[in-house]
């Protein structure tokens, strides 16, 4: 069910509005300014907010700035729902952040039919925002190099000899002998179907294997 906050200092229209709201099967929350909307929205978590312009403590144009600049707030349609209806009024409603700006008095149907499309335009940009996501997430998995099929000791040897170490650099740096760095070389060319130490340098830069952070470069 979705949950729409409803912001009015006016109780008959706060009744109004939630009533209709109610019956068009949404969960409603009613507040009477800027102020208390700033004290329930997080607890409630609202699908869309609707707002008078004009109330006590905090005005409807200060409150949509400040949800505005909530990292959880810059997705949630907020409509204004104003007996303001000069230019000067809308315009500075807009940029507030307000998705629409509803002049009073109002048509039930249209304000249903605008909070329709609003919630509907927001499931569209999530769904979007899924899938790209999920896509990213494909993309990056076949960038991803395939695990190699080297032994630890192996992997380190590795990981020395594409950086251009020669044998005895790399004993010094792994702590073992010339002739186990050979060994392990050795393997390491036999199993990767390489020949020499240039085809396995290109082989790690082709095939986008880098060397991991904690893999330090010192001895």
């Amino acid at each position: 069910m979705k949950r729409i906050l409803v912001i009015d200092d006016d109780p008959i229209l706060q009744k109004i509005l939630e009533n209709l709201l109610t019956q068009a099967g949404y969960l409603v929350a009613v507040v009477l300014s800027g102020k208390q909307g700033l004290d329930i929205w997080l607890e409630f978590q609202p699908d869309l907010i609707v707002s008078d312009v004009r109330m006590p403590e905090m005005d409807g144009f200060e409150f949509c700035r400040y949800i505005r600049s909530q990292p959880t707030g810059q997705l949630i349609p907020f409509l204004f729902l104003s007996s303001q209806t000069d230019v000067e009024a809308r315009v500075e409603g807009h940029f507030s952040g307000a998705d629409d700006y509803i002049a009073k008095p109002f048509e039930m149907k249209e304000l249903l039919a605008k909070i329709e499309r609003q919630l509907a335009r927001i499931e569209n940009i999530r769904a979007e925002m899924q899938r790209l996501a999920a896509q990213a997430n494909v993309e990056q998995m076949k960038q991803a190099p395939e695990p190699l099929p080297l032994t630890p000791a192996e992997m380190r040897v590795f990981w020395e000899a594409v950086q251009g170490w020669t044998n005895k650099q790399i004993s010094e740096h792994l702590y073992v002998s010339p002739r186990t760095v050979q060994t392990h070389l050795s393997s390491i060319l036999n199993k990767l179907n390489l020949e020499n130490r240039s085809q396995l340098v290109r082989f790690a830069y082709e095939n986008g294997y880098e060397k991991p952070a904690n893999h330090s470069e010192e001895s």
